[in-house]
């Protein structure tokens, strides 16, 4: 009798017999879906390039429409591709701070006056005699229209490009930012992501212990639950100091390589000559004189500050495990942000009045329509990078 085949006897042996009594194959191992295989993160750099480039739009107008669509587009992009990350909850801060800034400008124009004639009036305050060397300033009197309006308008400003800053806080890793950097700022970039990631973990730990005061019945609101959640917040906030210090103490922080002294001076060279240069190229772009020699000394100025970084990480010993790479999706997104800004500068050139809608005869503004398609293009990263990774269920 020939032998059996080894195969055949691993396949047999692997069978079950079931209930009925008929054979059932093994189970074999879950295999996931296409789905839910893991992609590689957006390059943190790209996301904050994206935000800068919107708030660098909201800098060009103070029409209300284009600079609310400005905030639905960040907005739009942090719910749909913010991480489950507690770094990544201080967009909620963002936004209420920039409410507060609309408030304050608006109570400060209320009380203070402003400087914008108006013919229609919402009320009179009671107005406060001042001394002649307080001439300018006014406490109470007429509150205009005109003035609220140029207030809400200048102010708005200011609260989207506070929000673009918070949509790059919530949507950019700032460990892997860290990472990222050139090795010449790899302290001042320690410094930074250490004061970034210290508000969304002091407001994760303030929401926690609210919540856990709320489970026991104790009040956690008026100045009581403030002080009572106060003292708790700062032990945490001493504890992550102190362990903070530690890891970096165990791996070296601060560890400088011995370079020649010619490369230390050719570094402090470039890098002082290239701010110069940005600066003096800056300058003269901002100048009608300068227009000629603004753009070539802005980029030998960036190209001199960029060797003088590369020369300059040369004394940071430093490795990094699996760098992020800028691949083709960082590109599109910040060529997204950039486009935004782009669009948005030349429409401020070529239709001021379409993106400064004035308040002097008050009339309500417009939405101009190749602006307002050009901030749509600011929502290409939520079609383009992968969606934030979520817990999958383990099969039971």
């Amino acid at each position: 009798m020939p032998p059996a085949n080894p195969a055949c006897s691993r396949a047999a042996g692997a069978a079950r017999v079931g209930a009925g009594g008929t054979l059932s194959a093994p189970a074999s191992a879950p295999t996931p879906a296409p789905h839910q295989r893991r992609r590689d993160p957006v390059h943190p750099g790209a996301w904050w390039l994206w935000a800068l480039a919107l708030g660098t739009a909201a800098t060009r107008t103070t029409n209300p429409l284009l600079l609310a669509l400005l905030i639905t587009v960040s907005a739009y992009v942090v719910i749909t591709r913010r991480p489950h990350a507690p770094w990544s909850r201080s967009y909620g801060a963002f936004v209420k701070l920039a409410l507060a800034v609309l408030l304050i400008r608006i109570l400060f124009t209320t009380v203070l006056g402003s400087p914008i004639p108006g013919t229609h009036t919402l009320l009179t305050l009671p107005e406060v005699p001042l001394p002649d060397w307080a001439q300018g300033i006014r406490l109470g009197g007429r509150v205009t229209a005109e003035g609220l309006t140029f207030a809400l308008y200048d102010a708005m400003k200011l609260a989207t490009l506070l929000i673009c800053v918070g949509a790059a806080n919530a949507l950019a890793n700032p460990s892997r930012l860290l990472k990222s950097l050139p090795g010449a700022l790899y302290e001042m970039g320690v410094a930074v992501v250490v004061a970034l990631t210290f508000a969304p973990n002091l407001i994760a730990d303030v929401q926690r212990l609210r919540a856990a005061r709320r489970l026991r019945g104790r009040p956690d609101h008026g100045v009581r639950g403030l002080l009572q959640v106060g003292l708790p917040v700062l032990e945490g906030a001493l504890e992550r100091s102190v362990a903070l210090a530690a890891a970096m103490d165990a791996r070296g922080y601060g560890r400088t390589a011995q370079v020649p002294a010619r490369v230390r001076r050719t570094t402090a060279a470039l890098t002082l000559g290239g701010l110069l240069g940005v600066c003096a190229g800056t300058y003269g772009l901002l100048t009608a004189a300068g227009g000629t020699y603004g753009i070539p000394v802005l980029l030998a100025g960036v190209a001199a500050a960029l060797a003088g970084l590369w020369l300059g990480g040369r004394r940071t010993v430093r490795t990094r495990y699996r760098p992020d790479r800028w691949d083709a999706r960082a590109w599109l997104v910040t060529a997204s942000g950039a486009t935004v800004a782009a669009l948005l500068f030349l429409a401020a050139a070529r239709d001021p009045a379409a993106l400064h809608p004035g308040v002097v005869p008050l009339v309500a503004p417009s939405l101009p329509l190749w602006p307002a398609a050009a901030v749509l293009v600011g929502l290409l990263p939520a079609f383009l990078t992968p969606a934030p990774e979520t817990a999958v269920k383990e099969p039971s």
